[in-house]
C-alpha cells in the first residue's frame, strides 16, 4: 500500500511540473509525464545489482535513460527493453501512463508478482516480452484490448489457469505467440483461427488438454508449431497440418495423441506432410503412436533434417522410400516395435550424421551399406538381434565418434577395419558372440577417448599390447570371454583410464607394478582369472582407487597394509587361500559394478517416473540423499537419488568443471583438441536449449559403460 502511495505521489509531482511540453503535446501527454512513470517503475525495483538504472535520475534527459528510446522528435516514449539485468521486483502498473508505449521488453529478470492488468491501457503496444522472469496468476482477459499486439512472449514463468479465448478474437495481428514452460490447463482457444497472418506458436511444457483446434487449418502462414509436452489428445491433426504449406518446425512429442483408425493407420499423417514441402523438423517422440510406417514418408520435404519417433509403438519394417530424404540428419526411431530386416535402400541417405535404431527387433545381417554414409557420426544398432559378421566397410566411417552394436547375436571376429575408425570416442560389441582375437589394428583407434566395450563375448588369445596405444580412453572392458595371458606392462601407457574390467578370463601371470602409474585409476576388477603372485606395492600409492577386486585367483603373500588397503575389506580377496594379513571385515558399501548398456535417462522422464518427485513416493533419506521409487514409461521400476537428479544449470556447471579439468592437464596426449572441445560445448548449448537427444553427459562424462553409483 506503501509502494504505490509513493508512486502516486511521484506521478503527480511529475504532473505538477507546468508549461513542460513540445510542439504543443498536452502536459498529461508529455515527455514529463513519461519521466514520472519511469521513475515509478524504478522505485518498484528491490535490487539493481548491475546498477542498470543508474542513471535515471532528474538530472539525465529521459530519452538517455538505460534501456529507454523515444520517438524521432523526442516527443515520447516508444521502447522499454531492459533485457538480462537481474532487475528484482514487481512490475509497476504506473507504466501504463506511457502512453505511446509500442516496445515493452523485460525477457530474463526476476520480476515477481501478477501482470497488472492495467498494461491493457497500452493501445500502441505491438511488442510485449516478459518471458523468464517469475510472475504468476492468470494472463489477464483485459489483453484482448491490445489490438495492435504482434509479439507476446510469457515463456519461462508461473503462469497458471487458461488462455483467454478474447486474446485471440481481438488481437488478429499477432504474428508470435510463446507461453511455453508454464503450467497452463485447458484447451488451446479455437479462437487462435482468427490469427490468420501468426507465424510462429510456442506452447510447449504446460499442462494444455483436448485436441489441436481445427481452426489452426486457417493460420496458412504457420512457420513454428511446437506443442510438445502438454496432455493433448485426439487423433494426429492431418486435415490441420495438410493445410500449412509454410511449415518448417512441427514438434507434437510427449502428447496423449494416436493415429488414425484407433491408433493404427499412420499413412493418413504422413500423406498430409507431404504438402509441408519446407518442413525441416519432425519431433513425435513418446506419444504411444500405432501402424507401421508409411512409405509416403519419403515423399514429405527434401528439407527435412530431423525425424524423431522414438518411443512409440511404430511395428513393422523402415520403407525403402526413406532413402529419398537426402538431408536427414537426425533419424532416431528408437523403442519402436521394428521386426524386419533394414532395407539397404537406406545406405542412400549420404547425409546422414546420426543413426539410432537401438532398442528394436531389427534381424538379419547388419547392411554392408551402413559403411558408405560419409558423414556418419553417431551408429547406435544396439538392442536388436543383427547375426552375422560385423561389415568391414564399417571401418570406412571416418567421421565416426560413437558406434554401438551391442546386445545383438553377432558373431565371427572383429574386423580389424574398425581401426580406420580413428576418430572413434565410444566402442561397444558388448553381449555378443564374437570369437577370435582382438585385432592388433585395435591401436588405430588412438582418438577413443571415453570407452572400449568388447565384454561378453567369446574372444580368445592374449590381451593384444597394441591397447598400450589408447593413451586416452578412459575405460576398457574385456571382461567374460576366453582371454588368457600376462597382462602386459606397457598398460601404464594408459594414463587416462578411469576404470579396467579384465574379470571372468584366463589371465595368468603376475599383477604388473606399473599398474600403479594410473593416478586416475577408480575402479580395477581382475576377478576369476588364473592370476599370481603377489599384490603389487605400488598400489598403495594409489590415491583415486576406490574399488578393488583381486578374488578367486591363486595371488600370495602379505596384503599390503598402507593406502587404500587401509579401508579394504575381505570381499576384495576372497577365493585367494594363499593370501595372508589383516583386512576389514566389516561390511563395506556395496562394489560398484560395470553396466555395460547404462541407460539415459532425461530428467523429464524422471520426473514423470516420479510423479513430480511425489513426496509420497520417497522411500528413504539420510546422508546419501532421498531416494524416490518410480516406473518409467517401458513399466521398468526404479529407485531415483535426489543429489543425481540435478537442474540444467547445475549439469552444465559440472560438465564445464570436468572439461576445464581435462582442458588443463599437464600431457598432451590427455588434453582435449580444441575440435572436440567445442563439439562438447556445442552438445552442452543444445541440452540447455531443450535438444532431446543431448543427454546430461558431454561426451567427456558419462559413457554407456560406466562405473554404478552406489
Amino acid at each position: 500500500m506503501l509502494l504505490l502511495l509513493v508512486q502516486h505521489l511521484v506521478l503527480i509531482a511529475g504532473q505538477d511540473i507546468s508549461g513542460y511540453h513540445r510542439h504543443h503535446h498536452p502536459l498529461h501527454d508529455s515527455l514529463q509525464t513519461d519521466r514520472a512513470a519511469l521513475l515509478a517503475f524504478k522505485m518498484a525495483i528491490s535490487s539493481d545489482p548491475i546498477s542498470t538504472l543508474a542513471n535515471w535520475n532528474e538530472s539525465t534527459d529521459v530519452c538517455d535513460f538505460t534501456g529507454v528510446r523515444c520517438n524521432k522528435y523526442h516527443h515520447r516514449v516508444v521502447n522499454l527493453s531492459l533485457v538480462d539485468t537481474e532487475l528484482e521486483g514487481l512490475l509497476s502498473p504506473i507504466l501504463t501512463n506511457l502512453t505511446r508505449l509500442r516496445v515493452l521488453e523485460l525477457p530474463n529478470n526476476h520480476l515477481y508478482g501478477i501482470l497488472p492488468p492495467e498494461l491493457s491501457s497500452l493501445r500502441h503496444l505491438h511488442t510485449l516480452k516478459l518471458e523468464g522472469n517469475n510472475f504468476h496468476g492468470q494472463i489477464p482477459d483485459c489483453f484482448y484490448f491490445l489490438s495492435d499486439l504482434s509479439h507476446l512472449a510469457l515463456m519461462g514463468n508461473n503462469f497458471t489457469g487458461t488462455i483467454p479465448p478474447s486474446l485471440f478474437s481481438n488481437c488478429t495481428s499477432l504474428l508470435s505467440v510463446d507461453l511455453s514452460q508454464n503450467s497452463l490447463i485447458g484447451r488451446i482457444p479455437p479462437e487462435i483461427g482468427n490469427c490468420t497472418f501468426l507465424w510462429n506458436l510456442n506452447l510447449y511444457n504446460n499442462q494444455f488438454t483436448g485436441e489441436i483446434p481445427v481452426s489452426l487449418a486457417n493460420v496458412t502462414a504457420m512457420y513454428n508449431l511446437d506443442v510438445e509436452c502438454n496432455h493433448l489428445s485426439g487423433e494426429l491433426p492431418s486435415d490441420t497440418i495438410g493445410k500449412l504449406p509454410e511449415l518448417v518446425y512441427l514438434h507434437l512429442s510427449y502428447n496423449n495423441m494416436v493415429s488414425h483408425d484407433l491408433n493404427t493407420d499412420l499413412e493418413p499423417f504422413f500423406t498430409a506432410l507431404t504438402n509441408c514441402t519446407s518442413l525441416r523438423e519432425l519431433e513425435m517422440a513418446g506419444m504411444g503412436l500405432g501402424g507401421r510406417l508409411p512409405s509416403s514418408i519419403g515423399r514429405v520435404s527434401a528439407k527435412l533434417r530431423t525425424v524423431l519417433l522414438q518411443e512409440n509403438q511404430i511395428f513393422g519394417s523402415i520403407p525403402p522410400d526413406l532413402a529419398k530424404l537426402s538431408r536427414l540428419l537426425l533419424l532416431n526411431l528408437t523403442s519402436n516395435l521394428l521386426n524386419e530386416t533394414i532395407s539397404a535402400e537406406i545406405s542412400q541417405l549420404q547425409q546422414l550424421q546420426q543413426l539410432f535404431l537401438s532398442h528394436n527387433s531389427f534381424a538379419g545381417e547388419i547392411p554392408a551399406s551402413f559403411g558408405h554414409f560419409p558423414h556418419l557420426g553417431l551408429l547406435d544398432l544396439s538392442n536388436n538381434r543383427f547375426s552375422g559378421n560385423i561389415p568391414e566397410s564399417l571401418g570406412n566411417l571416418v567421421q565416426i565418434k560413437s558406434l554401438f552394436l551391442n546386445n545383438n547375436l553377432l558373431s565371427g571376429k572383429i574386423p580389424p577395419t574398425l581401426g580406420h575408425c580413428a576418430d572413434l570416442y565410444k566402442l561397444d560389441l558388448s553381449y555378443n558372440r564374437l570369437t577370435g582375437n582382438i585385432p592388433s589394428e585395435i591401436s588405430g583407434l588412438r582418438e577413443i577417448r571415453i570407452f572400449l566395450n568388447l565384454s561378453h563375448n567369446r574372444l580368445e588369445g592374449p590381451l593384444p599390447i597394441e591397447l598400450s596405444k589408447l593413451e586416452n580412453v578412459q575405460e576398457i572392458d574385456l571382461s567374460s570371454n576366453n582371454l588368457s595371458g600376462p597382462i602386459f606392462v606397457q598398460i601404464s601407457s594408459c594414463i587416462a583410464l578411469r576404470m579396467i574390467n579384465f574379470s571372468n578370463n584366463s589371465l595368468e601371470g603376475q599383477l604388473p607394478e606399473s599398474l600403479g602409474e594410473l593416478r586416475n585409476l577408480e575402479a580395477l576388477d581382475v576377478s576369476n582369472n588364473s592370476l599370481s603372485g603377489t599384490i603389487p606395492t605400488s598400489f598403495s600409492k594409489m590415491h583415486s582407487l576406490n574399488f578393488l577386486n583381486l578374488s578367486y585367483n591363486n595371488f600370495a603373500g602379505m596384503i599390503p597394509s598402507e593406502g587404500m588397503f587401509g579401508s579394504i575389506t575381505i570381499l576384495s580377496f576372497l577365493g585367494n587361500p594363499h593370501l595372508c594379513g589383516v583386512v576389514h571385515e566389516t561390511e563395506r558399501k556395496s562394489p560398484p559394478e560395470v553396466i555395460p548398456n547404462f541407460p539415459r535417462i532425461t530428467y523429464k522422464e524422471l520426473s514423470d517416473a516420479t510423479g513430480g518427485f511425489d513426496e509420497q513416493r520417497l522411500v528413504g533419506s539420510g546422508g546419501y540423499g532421498r531416494v524416490y521409487k518410480g516406473v518409467l514409461h517401458d513399466g521398468t521400476p526404479i529407485a531415483v537419488k535426489a543429489p543425481e537428479v540435478k537442474k540444467m544449470s547445475e549439469v552444465a556447471i559440472g560438465e564445464l568443471i570436468e572439461l576445464g579439468i581435462l582442458c588443463t592437464q599437464e600431457s598432451p596426449s590427455t588434453r582435449p583438441a580444441m575440435l572436440d572441445a567445442a563439439d562438447d560445448l556445442d552438445r552442452l548449448k543444445r541440452y540447455l536449449s531443450g535438444d532431446t537427444t543431448a543427454t546430461f553427459a558431454s561426451s567427456l562424462g558419462i559413457s554407456s559403460s560406466t562405473l554404478g553409483d552406489d
